[in-house]
């Protein structure tokens, strides 16, 4: 259904530290840097970071979350993890929430401009 997405981020640089750090175990790389943005994706970039004075507001019942990709439960561990040591707040341990699906493994935490992220995967490894 989508192409692309962007957010606003407040410091694209540490943002951009961040993402590296959390899309890698999920197999995400960044593929565009420019002076106002950074883009992400495998094979071309589907997830953008735009340089905003104003992103959307810190609000964790907005409703607004934005979910990754993962291959297995490994990798939905290491995104959780990894946020974590990169200053992200837990929003989630990694584990399965059948409400949704029986095999729906996911990690959730809040990025550092307060978007809720979370990686998924639907893998019984």
């Amino acid at each position: 259904m989508f192409d692309h997405i962007s957010i606003g981020v407040r410091d694209l640089a540490a943002s951009g530290r961040f993402y590296d750090a959390v899309l890698q175990p999920l197999g995400y790389t960044r593929l565009y840097e420019g002076a106002h943005g950074l883009g992400y994706g495998r094979g071309r970039p589907q997830f953008w970071l735009d340089a905003s004075p104003s992103p959307v507001p810190d609000n964790p019942k907005s409703g607004l979350h934005l979910c990754f990709e993962a291959g297995t439960r490994g990798a939905v561990d290491a995104f959780h993890a990894i946020a974590l040591a990169q200053g992200g707040r837990d929003n989630g341990a990694p584990g399965l929430r059948p409400q949704y699906t029986p095999t729906y493994y996911a990690g959730f935490v809040f990025d550092p401009d307060g978007y809720r992220i979370e990686a998924v995967t639907f893998s019984v490894d």
